[in-house]
């Protein structure tokens, strides 16, 4: 219902709240435009539009209100906090950067409010303002177990071993069941006989619930992913597979992976892909800033290892795994965050958009990563699904496609708890099924796209080290240096679950791992055969 002209301030927002309770968001975004209108340097009530905005499906505009409210000075550093969330979440890093900038500038910030700018960073990928902040949040008094795990973890990104030990050890003897801390000290380290704690590990699962909440339940899986790992490293694999199957059938509870939608997502990549493969890519640009070189692929399939060795060239440094080019996609086909929807939503949308703006806003908001630097790795491996994408909007850029052995990248990630980020790891059959639709769109490129990118065996890079190097370098126009060829010397922060290797000389301990568990990975085996003579 439009409200007249003359109507308070309090009255729209009274009536604003009132529609968008009652679900009318259309009704109140034009009530909060109108009070918008009213007191344009509220950044609150632009924060309120840009939320009702994003429920109505328009990221952009909603964007925009944020950017808006970005600009008045002399934020309260909590609502700055706040407000770099939306903006990051809504493709706008740059100004994200800004807000924490600003708010960090705060005479005497609380420790939560620390720790939260801490994470949000450590989320940006920035992993030493993370850790300068994560110090701060400390020294103000944080706490809780959450803090105190971040925290931990970010000085084992940072290589700082030993301290984040002794921070995990601090926590868990005040709170020995938190699934978190344990599993990050096991894997802080490979378990020996003469340093482990099974008999911790297995205590506290006696202590733990088998039913409960999702939380619960994850705690406890987290307890056997540390029990499988712990195990593993001290080879009695015969009693480590149990613990992995309770680990991964609790996960499977919590987050069940969507088999038709990946099959969506799949299927309207090659639509989308040949529907691009008609247009012209962007325009060759003549600004000589920093480029990026993607590295992608199945998750575990070597992407860390190749990124510390390019990034230990001195014109290359490391971005991490970012998700900016998914983040600007979402942006240039004005869809929110939604899940696996919006993303099928976003690629839909696709071949309508313009890739230089696609590219163009990559670069914008992805540029400052390169500290200098003449490229930036972006080390995504879910960017495989985004090789068309990337190639149409960033013509010159160099995409390099991550390859391993099916059985050793399958047995890799059902090994690895990620959380709630890759709900298709946590049982045999899904895991088949998912890697059967990356195979299936890794074909379509190499069929429909084969100049957008080159392929490096994992098991090349390992054993023939050098020379794999030199074809992936040449790729990217650069001349070797010794340097690349010793990853383990790269003292930048690494934030992957491989990052404890990679710290390691070049070694082939991860060529046929899985033959361990031969018999217990049979089923997986005959999948996957079945799937390549399909």
């Amino acid at each position: 219902m439009a409200s007249h002209p003359d109507t308070s301030a309090f009255e729209l927002g009274r009536l604003a709240r009132q529609r968008f309770d009652a679900g009318q968001f259309d009704a109140a975004c034009d009530l909060l435009a109108k009070l918008a209108g009213t007191v344009p340097d509220n950044p609150y009530v632009r924060m309120d539009l840009a939320s009702v905005l994003q429920r109505c499906g328009r990221l952009r505009a909603s964007t925009e209100q944020l950017l808006q409210a970005a600009r008045v000075p002399a934020l309260e550093p909590a609502f700055a906090v706040h407000l770099a969330r939306g903006l990051f979440y809504g493709s706008e890093v740059v100004a994200a950067r800004a807000c924490l900038d600003a708010a960090e500038q705060g005479a005497h910030l609380p420790a939560g409010l620390l720790a939260e700018i801490a994470h949000l960073r450590w989320t940006m990928g920035e992993v030493p303002a993370a850790r300068r902040m994560s110090d701060r949040a400390v020294a103000a008094g944080a706490q809780a177990p959450h803090e105190l795990h971040l925290h931990a973890m970010l000085l084992q990104f940072s290589g700082d071993l030993d301290r984040a030990e002794a921070v995990l050890r601090s926590c868990l003897q005040r709170w020995p069941t938190f699934g978190d801390g344990v599993l990050a000290l096991t894997n802080l380290r490979r378990q020996t006989p003469q340093s482990h704690h099974l008999d911790f590990l297995r205590q506290q699962l006696q202590r733990l619930p088998h039913q409960g909440q999702a939380a619960s339940l994850a705690n406890r899986a987290a307890f056997e992913a540390a029990l499988f790992k712990t195990l593993d490293d001290l080879d009695q694999p015969e009693q480590a597979w149990p613990a992995l199957v309770r680990c991964n059938a609790l996960m499977h509870r919590i987050v069940p992976y969507d088999a038709p939608g990946e099959v969506a997502i799949v299927d309207a990549l090659i639509e989308a892909s040949m529907a691009m493969a008609t247009r012209q890519p962007a325009p060759a640009s003549a600004d000589p800033g920093p480029q990026p070189i993607f590295i992608v692929g199945m998750p575990r399939s070597g992407t860390t290892l190749l990124d510390r060795m390019l990034s230990s060239h001195s014109q290359v440094t490391s971005a991490g795994e970012i998700t900016d080019f998914m983040r600007q996609l979402r942006c240039v086909t004005d869809v929110p965050p939604q899940g696996m929807q919006g993303t099928l939503t976003a690629i839909q949308r696709s071949p309508a958009i313009d890739p230089a703006e696609l590219g163009a806003r990559y670069l914008a908001q992805t540029r400052w990563r390169a500290e200098g630097r003449r490229y930036f790795v972006d080390k995504l491996p879910a960017n495989i699904r985004m090789v068309a994408h990337i190639h149409q909007a960033l013509p010159h850029a160099r995409i390099v496609h991550m390859v391993r052995d099916p059985m050793d990248a399958c047995f890799s990630n059902l090994a690895m708890m990620f959380g709630n980020s890759s709900p298709y790891s946590y049982d045999l059959g899904t895991m088949a099924h998912y890697y059967r639709q990356y195979a299936r769109l890794a074909r379509h490129w190499q069929s429909a796209w084969p100049d957008a990118f080159i392929e490096v065996a994992y098991a090349d890079l390992v054993q023939r080290p050098e020379a794999t190097l030199r074809r992936v370098l040449d790729y990217c126009g650069l001349q070797a240096e010794d340097a690349c060829f010793h990853p383990e010397r790269n003292a930048a922060p690494v934030a992957t679950p491989s990052g404890i290797q990679v710290r390691e000389r070049i070694h082939t301990r991860g060529l046929a791992r899985w033959e361990r568990y031969a018999t217990q990975l049979e089923t997986l085996r005959q999948d996957l055969v079945e799937a390549a003579d399909a």
